[in-house]
């Protein structure tokens, strides 16, 4: 029984008031976090980085905030919602260059972090950058975008010292010196845990000479963040955004941000996982919305897309489009996927996803070769490398380059030096051609025999086993362990046969990649010679 209603009610009331109050606060304190960043794109004709009163406005630019998606007006005004963690950014577009740094890293950003990254941070973080500025102006300036051009594609150089950043610089990047391809991007883990190789790496890729873009990876966070939003804080002082879009002549590059950084016990080091996010899905469909179906885009992250949590959100986004390709990188192999319904996929298409080679191969691990380098072969037998990503309108064709190798080395031979004439049909041949995928037609020929149809195999290059265990047994080793091999999804396979002589004579294998209406058509090649004996006894 209420020995006294009226006082009850008193206090509901009053208990009412006090939750009104708190959530208005909460409210008032929300809406203060939120400020509205204004600015100009301008034609930036003389290079100073400044607005003059003479440079053209231009109109229709798309500014971002990560979310939102706004264009500019007929003067190249903006304005976009910013939170106090926040980076707003404009979009590239056809035709328009952003200013580069002194690395080649373009500068198409502005971070608004008033108080900072946290300094309990390892890395460092950004320093804080005061009040929201009353314009944040972007300059851009014209340049030529051809319908054909190529752009280099890093996955994984992952140094986790000095010594590894100099492997990177001669064994990959004083051959592409001088490239002629309009931009390269690193596909996530430019680093291996040690932040502090970001400016170093950068310096090297710099001397290449282009725009270089940036993914981010797992190995490129912050492991002292207590949650997703702070995991990134070194990587944006010196990349910018996590994700980020732009255009390049026909196509449209999506950069997305897809490792998720989770700390499940307060305190504690947490761990990452494969994920997007709804703020960046969001970004995402916005993005394309503005983007005609018929436009070919490319995504570029670094977990695998099969392998991330939300890939149906993703998925939802681009099936409908008839021109589309994603790229990641980070499993140490390479590998054409095409995705069905098994992964996932609803498109009435299969998608192609690849799994770039990366430049470290096996975590720069393996035996010193003759320029003192690592030579890295990674566990599913592939050299380590980088790729070639080239266009023509809306057609495409990947390329694979073996760092330090001829561009024709395109695969890997295993037969035997020796064969006794009656069992050549018990000799098998494999072809490890590391850029094939699941569509090639692949054949082998003995000497000028007929060409014989290579099968598809899922199993162990024997190649690189012969390479592992050699390495293995040595005692003195100059450098890290090789990985334990892997399934190969490039590996084809067949035995000798038909009727030959004594002597010495050569296997071709060749292999062709079909044409279609969004790839260009591909050819590989490669030889080995084989002599074939009538008995032990001649060897």
């Amino acid at each position: 029984m209420i020995e006294n209603p009226f006082r009850c009610l008193l206090v509901i009331a009053f208990s009412l008031g006090l939750l009104v109050c708190n959530l208005t606060s909460l409210l008032a304190q929300e809406s203060a976090k939120t400020e509205t960043a204004r600015g100009i794109v301008f034609d930036d004709t003389n290079r100073n980085g400044q607005l003059d009163d003479l440079e053209p406005r231009i109109a229709g630019i798309k500014v971002s905030n990560g979310r939102e998606i706004v264009t500019t007006d007929q003067n190249g005004k903006y304005e976009v919602p910013i939170s106090n963690d926040g980076i707003v950014f404009v979009i590239k577009p056809q035709g328009w260059a952003t200013p580069l740094n002194e690395n080649n890293l373009p500068q198409f950003y502005y971070i608004h972090k008033p108080e900072g990254s946290p300094s309990t941070f390892r890395y460092k973080g950004v320093e804080p950058t005061g009040p929201l500025p009353e314009s944040i102006d972007f300059p851009l300036h014209r340049q030529d975008e051809p319908d054909e051009f190529r752009a280099i594609l890093f996955g994984d150089p992952q140094p986790k010292n000095q010594k590894e950043v100099d492997y990177i610089a001669h064994d990959v990047v004083e051959e592409l010196i001088g490239s002629d391809a309009s931009f390269g991007v690193t596909l996530g883990d430019i680093a291996f845990d040690n932040l502090l190789t970001f400016d170093s790496l950068n310096e090297a890729i710099a001397l290449i000479g282009i725009p270089w873009y940036n993914v981010i990876g797992n190995h490129d966070l912050n492991y002292e963040a207590a949650n997703d939003e702070q995991s990134d804080e070194t990587f944006e002082r010196v990349y910018g955004p996590s994700y980020y879009s732009f255009d390049y002549g026909q196509v449209h590059f999506i950069v997305v941000d897809n490792v998720e950084w989770i700390v499940k016990t307060e305190g504690e080091r947490g761990t990452y996982r494969g994920g997007i996010g709804t703020r960046q899905i969001e970004f995402i469909n916005k993005d394309l919305s503005l983007i005609p179906e018929g436009q070919m885009v490319v995504l570029l992250m670094h977990v695998p897309v099969t392998n991330v949590a939300d890939k149906a959100g993703l998925f939802r986004l681009i099936e409908d489009r008839p021109f589309c390709i994603s790229i990641s990188g980070h499993t140490h192999h390479h590998e054409h996927k095409f995705l069905k319904k098994a992964d996932g996929w609803q498109g009435a298409e299969p998608h192609h996803h690849i799994v770039n080679v990366t430049v470290s191969g096996s975590w720069w691990n393996g035996a010193l070769d003759e320029r003192g380098l690592p030579h890295a072969q990674m566990a599913d037998g592939a050299p380590n490398g980088y790729s070639i990503l080239s266009f023509d309108g809306k057609r495409y064709k990947l390329d694979y380059k073996a760092a330090g190798r001829d561009a024709n080395h395109q695969m890997q031979l295993f037969a035997p030096p020796t064969v006794i004439a009656h069992r050549i049909a018990e000799t098998t041949v494999y072809a490890n051609i590391f850029n094939a995928s699941e569509l090639a037609t692949v054949e082998m020929r003995l000497g000028t025999g007929e060409w014989v149809a290579m099968e598809k195999t899922l199993e162990n290059d024997p190649a690189y086993e012969a390479i592992f265990k050699r390495e293995q047994s040595l005692s003195d080793k100059t450098s890290g362990d090789l990985p334990k091999p892997k399934p190969s999804t490039h590996l084809w396979k067949a035995n000798l046969g038909g009727d030959v002589e004594a002597g010495t004579t050569v296997i071709e294998v060749r292999a062709v990649e079909p044409e279609n209406e969004q790839r260009l058509g591909q050819t590989y090649s490669g030889k080995r010679i084989i002599r074939i004996i009538q008995t032990a006894r001649n060897n």
